[in-house]
């Protein structure tokens, strides 16, 4: 690969063996379930992409017509200069629209999907010719150990795309406060929350008519069987996204369309006509229930941006104390 002056690449994939040990976990309980990191490899990473663009999906362009719309300001509460790192970073779309304001020093894109994520760094590194890229292909929730190597005492760690609306509340309290601890003085959380709205405009997101996200919550069993060699017959499956309004959170699945068998690692489990695979949880937080989550994981709410409709917010955060 012909690198960029001013961009580096690591690749941090996680073991085969423990990548399989927790995807058996998962499907083996009695809610069968995978975890949303199956979403995205390269495939996994456009389908996404195109989702994004859809005209039911809002949290993109509405997250993005915010950050155009307040980049100064956004640069002043989180500051210009200072190290900028992205878990999740996807094809570091939303980013472009901070980076004139923020100048970082360095910038770091995390991901999983490795051959997306160095193509997408290295498409920015080309637009961005002053912009040192370190790429960094982890799964940030086994650790964050690899940052020891980018010291800094001045980060912004940006979260945006409401991804931490893939965790349960309380998982979220525990990511924030990791996150807390790799801020050094004065560093900051700037992070995308998608709100609670009408059930109506929230389950159209996740089910638009085009069948876009149809296909990219099966392409996870596509990815699961070039991975690891399983079986899933992807024409047995058929997508389903809910809205659950008392946990505040949308829920999507893929339910078996018959009896069927899924050999996976040497091991082979029954699906009967019916049964549900769970793949992702999207919690979707009010303004004060985000703060209050903030505030319990040892972080302030500096300043808040939503768009007129209240579909989705952006918060500066910073560590208490």
């Amino acid at each position: 690969m012909n690198l960029p002056e001013k961009l580096s690449v690591r690749n941090l994939e996680p073991a085969d063996d423990r990548v399989l040990e927790d995807l058996l976990a998962g499907l083996l309980n009695e809610q069968r379930s995978i975890n949303p990191k199956w979403f995205y490899d390269e495939r996994g990473s456009q389908l996404f992409d195109e989702i994004t663009r859809l005209p039911e999906y809002y949290p993109t362009r509405t997250e993005s017509a915010i950050y155009g719309d307040h980049a100064s300001s956004i640069a002043q509460v989180c500051g210009v200069g200072r190290q900028l790192i992205e878990p999740g970073s996807g094809s570091s779309e939303k980013v472009r629209l901070l980076l004139p304001a923020l100048r970082p020093s360095e910038y770091l894109p995390i991901d999983i999907s490795a051959e997306y994520l160095f193509a997408s760094a290295a498409k920015l590194a080309e637009e961005y010719p002053w912009l040192t890229v370190h790429a960094i292909c982890a799964d940030f929730a086994s650790g964050w150990g690899f940052l020891s190597d980018y010291p800094s005492d001045q980060r912004v760690i940006f979260y945006p795309g409401s991804t931490l609306g893939n965790f349960t509340p309380e998982r979220a309290g525990v990511f924030l406060q990791e996150v807390a601890q790799l801020l050094g003085s004065g560093g900051r959380i700037l992070i995308g929350v998608d709100t609670h709205k009408n059930s109506e405009v929230l389950e159209a997101a996740y089910n638009d008519s085009a069948g876009v996200t149809a296909s990219f919550n099966l392409n996870a069993l596509e990815h699961i069987n070039d991975a690891v060699g399983a079986d899933f017959d992807l024409t047995g499956f058929s997508h389903r996204a809910i809205y659950n309004d008392r946990l505040r959170r949308i829920e999507m699945y893929l339910d078996s369309t018959r009896d069927q068998t899924v050999t996976l690692a040497g091991q082979s489990f029954r699906l009967e006509a019916g049964e549900a695979i769970h793949t992702e949880n999207s919690y979707k937080y009010s303004p004060e229930d985000f703060a209050r989550l903030a505030l319990e994981s040892g972080l302030e709410v500096i300043t808040r941006w939503m768009d007129d409709k209240e579909l989705f917010a952006v918060y500066a955060l910073r560590p208490m104390g």
